[in-house]
């Protein structure tokens, strides 16, 4: 039966800019002396809320995502749980032992060798050593740096830390693990480790804490996320909707709409002209958050200023490179448009399946028959496809795969046993 394993209630932090800490007093005293001096008035201390009010709960065995942008405040939020630094108000209940990978190398000692380093960590965690000793070589071989393990880690490089850091973190049987952005250094052989341990710690019940700017990773190994932004809880629900809800917000365009009327640099004979675009959703709602394998409808919006009879509306796809990736039109699809009145229109252009792997991508639009065209824009709007946990793996789908993906799966068949015809003697 699981039970709550972490409490948050009312967490904030508040830091004054300016302000020393206690070893630092002296200095502060001497500025301060000189300052009065010179007669300079020293600038009042100014406040910054780090955090505000942020409350939640966790159960045991829950793999908790945490998003949001650079300076929102989840780092200081696990610095927090970790007792790293305390906080200004609100409580922290935790039940269990926590081990934290909050940034590169956390908690090692330069001085001391890799081996040394998980000795010393294992001992934080209250490990005894012969505990410690029936984990070391698990953790050695799970870090790949078994050769350089008996030399100090001040002469690791920032991936190598981090592979010890993760290794240790994981191995040494925390209650609540508090991982901050451990996909950002090591290659990608490393990376489906910590994906693999992680999804290891939920099965065998463990809790876990899990910041990342990796969507897929987010919502293939948590069942629930919370959005920080600004220092306060932006949102707190099922892990894929948080996270549709918070890229939403870095689109430039307003709802999924870009205004088309006020290019110039168009060509055609100006009978008819698209007048904006528009992204829709699976559930027909306009979105700025487009992954690999969604499914997406491109509304075009037109203006024919004469009836047009027999109408064809293509758009063209290009890579960064100029590269074509993608056409299509209502001609080659089969789908006729047979005329068009005089006035205000749209087209939907439905894609099942978005087989662009992520990256940014330019749209050319076009009205008109080949020989009779009405309005032509050329790389006129940008959109960026971003990464998706489409086959529920938890690595997602990477720009570097080439330049388009297609669904498939692998199987794995046993090898059949060699077919002896009973009539054939061998030997």
């Amino acid at each position: 039966m699981n039970y709550l394993a972490l409490q948050v209630a009312g967490l904030s932090k508040r830091y004054r800019l300016g302000e020393y800490s206690s070893d630092t007093q002296l200095r502060e005293v001497i500025v301060a002396a000189v300052s009065r001096l010179a007669g300079r008035k020293r600038d009042p201390l100014q406040e910054v809320w780090a955090l505000r009010d942020i409350s939640f709960e966790i159960q045991q065995g829950e793999v908790l995502g945490i998003v949001g942008r650079n300076g929102a405040g989840k780092s200081t939020l696990l610095k927090l749980l970790s007792r790293i630094t305390s906080p200004t108000t609100g409580s922290i209940r935790a039940r269990g032992r926590i081990a934290s990978l909050l940034e590169v190398g956390t908690g090692f000692h330069d001085e001391l060798t890799g081996r040394e380093n998980i000795y010393l960590n294992g001992s934080i965690l209250g490990m005894k050593k012969r505990e410690i000793e029936l984990k070391l070589d698990e953790i050695v071989d799970f870090s790949g740096i078994a050769r350089f393990i008996d030399t100090p880690i001040k002469r690791y490089s920032s991936g190598m830390r981090l592979r010890l850091g993760f290794a240790v973190a994981a191995h040494l049987s925390p209650d609540i693990l508090l991982v901050d952005e451990v996909l950002a250094v090591g290659d990608a052989d490393f990376q489906k480790k910590c994906l693999d341990t992680m999804d290891g710690l939920r099965a065998s019940g463990r809790t876990v804490l899990f910041v990342s700017h990796n969507m897929a990773a987010v919502e293939s190994l948590c069942s629930r996320c919370i959005w920080v932004e600004a220092g306060r809880l932006r949102a707190d629900g099922e892990a894929r909707s948080v996270v549709a809800e918070y890229m939403r917000t870095f689109s430039k365009s307003s709802a999924g709409t870009v205004d088309l009327e006020q290019i110039e640099t168009r060509t055609g004979n100006g009978e008819g002209r698209f007048t904006h675009i528009s992204f829709l959703n699976a559930a027909g709602e306009t979105t700025n958050y487009i992954r690999s394998g969604d499914r997406l409808t491109l509304r075009l919006h037109y203006h024919a200023f004469k009836e047009l009879r027999d109408v064809v509306i293509g758009i063209n796809i290009h890579n960064e490179y100029g590269t074509l990736i993608a056409a299509s039109n209502n001609w080659a699809t089969g789908d006729d448009i047979p005329m068009a009145a005089e006035g205000d229109g749209y087209a939907d252009f439905e894609i099942d399946c978005l087989y662009l792997l992520p990256g940014r991508y330019y749209l050319s639009l076009w009205l008109g028959k080949w020989n009779n065209q009405q309005d032509v824009l050329k790389n006129c709007i940008s959109f960026d496809v971003e990464t998706s946990d489409y086959y529920g793996s938890g690595r997602g789908i990477e720009a570097g795969f080439g330049l388009m993906f297609f669904p498939s799966r692998w199987k794995s068949c046993a090898p059949q046993e060699r077919l002896i015809h009973p009539e054939i003697e061998v030997g």
